[in-house]
């Protein structure tokens, strides 16, 4: 069995006709499906199937990160950054990520408004391009894969992306402008 990462709840695959595993830490069952108690990476040991923790650790230059927008200004966006390499951060551990103007986008960087890229409280994917100062990291949305994840329109409603710099409300139809990224 591959090696892979889980998170509490998710179930856990076993090839059919495999036989029945011996359930190590980080496992229980649930209507008969074996599923993750934690965060971490499927290991199996012989007839054992287990989870081994994954530990957060503080970004570094290219880690992937996720995070919310807490603070807009003409040149920068504020980002709470809570993800790092696909590894939630513990409860009350954050660290804070900024995109500059000129890190939202690979081309026409002096035409980029924040304003509209970025709204509050938008989920962000970007990667760490510097380690900033010491207060923050400097993240990049350039590649088409980073942006907007997850945005509410004004209605409330999750907005789905329409193209790499709009988002569409499903209950309105109403465009908002937003650096979007390229659905994985």
């Amino acid at each position: 069995m591959a090696s892979h990462r889980v998170l509490p709840g998710q179930p856990i695959s076993v090839p059919p006709n495999a036989p029945a595993p011996q359930l190590g830490g980080g496992i229980y069952v649930r209507d008969s499906q074996l599923r993750a108690s934690l965060v971490g990476e499927v290991q199996q040991e012989g007839p054992t199937l287990s989870i081994s923790r994954v530990r957060p650790r503080p970004p570094a230059i290219n880690s992937v990160v996720l995070g919310s927008v807490t603070r807009l200004s003409p040149l920068q966006a504020t980002i709470s950054i809570s993800v790092v390499d696909g590894v939630p951060l513990p409860a009350g551990e954050e660290f804070t990520g900024v995109i500059r103007s000129q890190d939202v986008r690979a081309t026409e960087k002096d035409r980029v408004k924040i304003a509209d890229s970025f709204r509050g409280g938008d989920v962000v994917r970007g990667v760490v391009i510097s380690l900033g100062d010491a207060r923050s990291y400097f993240l990049t949305t350039a590649l088409n894969n980073l942006g907007v994840i997850f945005a509410m329109s004004e209605a409330g409603k999750v907005m789905v992306p329409v193209s790499w710099k709009e988002m569409r409300c499903p209950e309105t139809g109403r465009l908002e402008k937003r650096k979007c990224a390229k659905p994985e």
